[in-house]
């Protein structure tokens, strides 16, 4: 998860936030690695991709 999402680069410490974080890092992650569409790229190319596409970002999250 470091590698694909920078996790030590993170910069949440303080409460709770570095394990809500975490949480939502491994949603994330998860959605992105179940994908059924033939994407080329590995996991950073696709949350690249889903960055900056609305349509794809609506898809991995089951709106479109």
């Amino acid at each position: 998860m470091d590698v694909a999402l920078a996790d030590d680069q993170m910069r949440a410490r303080s409460g709770h936030a570095a394990h809500n974080m975490a949480v939502l890092k491994h949603i994330t992650l998860n959605l992105i690695r179940l994908d059924p569409s033939p994407r080329k790229g590995g996991i950073k190319a696709r949350r690249l991709i889903a960055a900056t596409s609305d349509s794809y970002r609506a898809h991995l999250l089951g709106l479109a």
